[in-house]
């Protein structure tokens, strides 16, 4: 038998099913990706941590989303439900300090690039943020209904920071921290005494607060 002449053919034919094996190795690899591993997973919507942008009305992380919490937390003070108040107003809170955060990302994007969208982006950061330190105060108010001073004054300090003390919403958390004994002086002096939580948020109108306070 002329074994010289069979050693190559047997070679050639192992490079060749070598060479057929390696271009069906990566079809064979993507048979086995488990299925649907690409598919977003689904969001809790109790999980603060999990909010997502969207222009939808019915999105939590919205203008719209927030005064519905607002609204929310409004009914459970009129039924002196302060518990579930005070949660509505943490979410609210979140809400808008994020809303306020990316807008204000947003602005300091397009600074020097686009003025009209700058501008736009940082007139709803403010907006948010005032909307904010709103869900901020009625939060205070709700502590000091549940006699919880120690929740409250963090809150009214945050205030006074980022309002300031010569604008309206300021001066009424300045007032609170003087009627809870924190503070001694009164400002402005003979200042009005403040009311106890209301129905409904308090609507100051929109001064200049500082967007990037209040992150907590």
């Amino acid at each position: 038998m002329n074994l010289s002449g069979t050693v190559p053919i047997i070679r050639f034919t192992s490079l060749a099913v070598i060479a057929a094996l390696s271009f069906l190795s990566p079809v064979n690899a993507q048979v086995q990706l488990p299925s649907g591993s690409n598919q977003p997973q689904p969001i809790d919507p109790n999980d603060p941590n999990n909010l997502r942008p969207t222009a939808q009305n019915n999105s939590l992380l919205s203008l719209e989303g927030g005064k519905r919490l607002m609204t929310d937390a409004s009914n459970a003070v009129s039924s002196q439900n302060y518990d579930v108040a005070a949660k509505k107003l943490q979410e609210a809170r979140l809400v808008f300090n994020q809303l306020s955060n990316f807008y204000q990302d947003l602005n300091s994007s397009f600074s020097g690039i686009d003025t009209r969208v700058a501008d736009a982006q940082r007139k709803k950061a403010l907006e948010t943020a005032q909307m904010r330190d709103e869900a901020t105060y009625q939060l205070a108010l709700v502590h000091r209904a549940q006699n919880k001073p120690e929740l409250a004054v963090p809150l009214l300090i945050q205030i006074v920071k980022s309002q300031n003390p010569t604008r309206d919403l300021g001066k009424k958390a300045y007032q609170q921290l003087l009627e809870l004994g924190f503070v001694d002086a009164p400002f402005p002096r003979g200042g009005s005494a403040s009311s106890p939580p209301s129905s409904s948020p308090s609507s100051s109108p929109a001064p200049s607060p500082s967007p990037s306070s209040g992150k907590k």
